[in-house]
């Protein structure tokens, strides 16, 4: 992160240039579909009264019928992106990869578990492997959001007209969100963990997701201490965050509304970036501990010598048939 700080700057930039996308795109979408919203001249005088129920009627007919054009809109936004999000995602992933496997390959500071020649050369190796795994994160996501709503009908169930218990409704939701959030997490992790197998080797998917698994067994410890540090370090960035964000807004009865949403932006993207960084650091850790390999122990040759006897040398002595004869 220290060393390369270019390399945190990219993972910012090619991150945030697609969330002003996002947010461009659902701008656009809302003016257009507002736009395709026919409204009369008697709904423009109740909107015009500012009677919030005269206005609550106004918006229900203005909207009615519009639900099936919002929900495909959303839908073909949706798709859109998730595309572009693969697509972006896997060529910065593949350059951000190979920077840091050249760094470490270069700098001299550790073993190399490979040769040299086999460095990618250029950032769209394993490309293809990358943007199924993306695939297969975004699949998960989605897997995540139904199984949510499934976790809002479930819980639903748990509470009748007769007999109402929020509480316990409440408690199911919690509990199977956790439980949906964790499995989400692991998947996306490991997921993201076989992206530097498909860049470092160009293996394809299912091979780095083998490989992933290996890597696991074999250095669990390795991986459960840089998940544990980098888990510290996002936490007490979390921290710090939240507390000053209450000092724009300790300021409110005094400041515009504008100069405090404007410093809650501000500590948001600071906030953002920090976060992007430590992602950095975290896939830095992964691509150490995947190119460092133990020395390997120097074999034990017997070189017979002028001093030695061929029967005190292992190998050289006769045969015990032939000692006995």
């Amino acid at each position: 992160m220290f060393r390369l700080p270019l390399l945190g700057l990219a993972e910012v930039a090619w991150r945030w240039s697609f969330g002003l996308a996002v947010g461009a795109a659902l701008v656009f979408m809302i003016r257009e579909y507002l736009a395709t919203l026919p409204v009369t001249a008697g709904e423009m005088l109740l909107l015009r009264t500012r009677q919030p129920a005269l206005m609550a009627q106004a918006l229900a007919r203005i909207f009615q019928g519009s639900a099936p054009r919002a929900f495909a809109a959303l839908v073909v936004l949706l798709l859109s992106l998730t595309l572009a999000w693969i697509v972006l995602a896997s060529l910065g992933r593949a350059a951000t990869l190979k920077t840091l496997i050249e760094y470490f390959r270069s700098s001299g500071r550790m073993p190399l578990a490979r040769e040299p020649e086999v460095l990618p050369t250029s950032a769209g190796r394993g490309l293809g492997s990358l943007m199924i795994l993306n695939s297969l994160r975004a699949t998960a996501l989605l897997a995540s959001t139904v199984g949510l709503v499934g976790a809002m009908l479930v819980a639903r169930m748990a509470s009748r007209p007769d007999d109402p218990s929020p509480g316990m409704v409440l408690l199911i939701f919690w509990m199977l969100m956790m439980l949906i959030g964790l499995a989400w997490g692991m998947l996306n992790w490991y997921l993201s963990l076989a992206a530097l197998f498909a860049v470092r080797d160009g293996a394809s998917a299912w091979g780095a997701l083998a490989q992933a698994m290996d890597l696991c067994l074999g250095r669990m410890g390795g991986l459960i201490a840089v998940a544990t540090w980098f888990g510290i370090a996002h936490a007490i960035v979390f921290v710090v965050a939240t507390s000053a964000v209450g000092i724009p807004l300790g300021f409110a009865e005094f400041l515009p509304g504008g100069v405090i949403l404007g410093g809650v932006l501000l500590v948001t993207l600071l906030y953002f970036a920090a976060v992007d960084f430590l992602y950095v650091g975290r896939l830095a850790s992964y691509v150490f501990l995947l190119e460092q390999s133990a020395p390997e122990p120097a074999p034990i040759v017997f070189a017979p010598s002028e001093d030695d006897i061929l029967s005190d040398i292992p190998g050289f002595g006769p045969p015990l048939e032939a000692a006995e004869g």
